[in-house]
């Protein structure tokens, strides 16, 4: 029998980091309990990057497929 992991949620895993990262700053946790926070948090970082980097890809083939072959910074005004 197969276990499946369920699928990644990128929201979930910013909230979560952020929750990680306050109560990192509280300073309530023990030394152990702030290393395995940490490491929770880089775990979810490279998570949240590897996504990003997914939907980056998958955006750029959207593009060219509409014909569009230069980029377009996501924060620019429109007529930029």
């Amino acid at each position: 029998m197969t276990e499946k992991t369920p699928p990644f949620e990128f929201e979930s895993a910013l909230a979560e980091l952020e929750a990680l990262v306050n109560r990192m700053e509280s300073g309530e946790l023990s030394l152990e309990d702030s290393l395995a926070a940490f490491e929770r948090g880089i775990g979810l970082t490279r998570q949240c990057q590897t996504a990003l980097s997914e939907a980056e890809q998958r955006v750029q083939i959207l593009m060219e497929r509409n014909g569009v072959s230069e980029g377009i910074p996501f924060n620019a005004e429109p007529g930029e």
